[in-house]
């Protein structure tokens, strides 16, 4: 009679290990494709922010509806999606032998998930709050500096899609050029920095083009009849 083979602890516990990043990764892109902006307006009883405006379900265009809560709400959620996963892996994550490169996947995925979300037929935001909670995770200072980034070029321009982009850009330098003194500099997780900041230049192309023509709408300013 042939005697079936019953895996090792360690090699049970290895393929375990091998699996949980990959948990984590899908539960991260999952909870990255609730579309707050959509979700928010539908329970405030607002009109679908993929249907006026930018027609971008995000909390700027959340903004255009009239209501300041809705889109604050909106602000709020995106952010706290990007940085769930990461918070969850730095702390509980570490049971599970979950290091600084899932960290790395799985703030890159919320921020994917936000991006092109499964159940919203793959269109998303443009990602910068969602973006903002996963520098969070990463670090409060990493996130403060780029929010300090943001609002000095605001306060300058007063644009907000120039702000967004400057700060994004600068987000990799000030995680790499601070490693070392306000935390330990991970290769990953500067990739999955510099790599949400190409895709939110990307998503920004069409901000990017008015900017370069003139034609980008500063803040406060009215628009032309």
């Amino acid at each position: 009679m042939q005697r079936l083979h019953v895996p090792s602890e360690p090699a049970r516990t290895s393929q375990l290990n091998a699996v949980y990043p990959l948990i984590a990764v899908v539960a991260a892109y999952l909870l990255g494709s609730l579309s707050f902006a959509v979700i928010v307006s539908r329970v405030m009883g607002l009109s679908d922010p993929r249907s006026y405006g930018s027609k971008n379900p995000g909390a700027t265009n959340v903004l255009r509806s009239g209501s300041k809560a809705a889109a604050i709400v909106t602000l709020l959620l995106d952010a706290a999606k990007g940085w769930l996963p990461v918070f969850l892996v730095r702390t509980v994550g570490q049971n599970f032998g979950l290091g600084e490169g899932t960290v790395a996947l799985v703030g890159l995925a919320a921020f994917a998930g936000h991006l092109w979300p499964v159940f919203f037929g793959f269109k998303g935001g443009k990602g910068v709050a969602t973006a903002l909670g996963v520098l969070l995770g990463i670090s409060g200072w990493l996130a403060l500096a780029t929010v300090v980034t943001f609002v000095i070029i605001v306060a300058f321009f007063r644009w907000v899609s120039f702000a967004s982009l400057i700060a994004a850009a600068f987000a990799p330098f000030f995680y790499v050029l601070t490693g070392g003194v306000l935390w330990e500099m991970d290769p990953g997780i500067a990739l999955a920095i510099a790599l949400m900041a190409g895709l939110l230049a990307w998503r920004h192309s069409a901000n990017i083009g008015r900017l370069i023509k003139g034609t980008e709408p500063k803040l406060g300013a009215r628009k032309k009849p």
